[in-house]
């Protein structure tokens, strides 16, 4: 957990009970109330995602600061910042100030050591896809705070 004044960095995601969090390029399952969720804990945040992830959502989202890690070096959009790697995304963001990691499955483990706290939509489905987040190990985290919402659960951990 950091200190006071540290830097969080959070990862935002919703899972399928089989870890499912997207389908070719889709999430599989359309839940307003977890869009929301999402926009309530990202708003006035940076957030990283790669570019797949991006190019899912399509646009930069209003209200935060959009980092795309990707390997394509031509590849920029307006609106947002580009980063060939994770680290090079990290360094680009104010490090007084909590940064989001949106996904996808890539980014999420390549993210999971830098983590210092998880907000995890636990969908109550069990769905096809082809991205995954990744297993965690629980006895490194404490779950914090749990609510349930419309088929689904918002679970909020913080590195123990």
């Amino acid at each position: 957990m950091p200190s006071e004044g540290e830097r969080r960095v959070v990862a935002v995601a919703a899972y399928a009970r089989n870890r499912v969090i997207g389908d070719h390029g889709r999430i599989p399952w359309h839940i307003p109330e977890d869009f929301a969720h999402f926009k309530r804990e990202t708003m006035g945040l940076t957030m990283v995602m790669g570019r797949l992830t991006y190019d899912s959502i399509g646009r930069p989202l209003p209200g935060r600061r959009t980092i795309v890690v990707t390997r394509n070096p031509d590849w920029s959009v307006g609106g947002v910042e580009v980063a060939h790697s994770l680290e090079a995304a990290v360094s680009l963001a104010d490090p007084s100030a909590d940064l989001v990691v949106a996904g996808g499955a890539q980014v999420y483990a390549e993210a999971m050591p830098l983590l210092t706290h998880q907000v995890l939509t636990e969908v109550d489905l069990d769905v096809p896809g082809d991205a995954f987040y990744p297993a965690f190990d629980r006895s490194a985290w404490r779950e914090t705070r749990r609510e349930a919402g419309p088929g689904c659960s918002w679970v909020w951990w913080e590195r123990a």
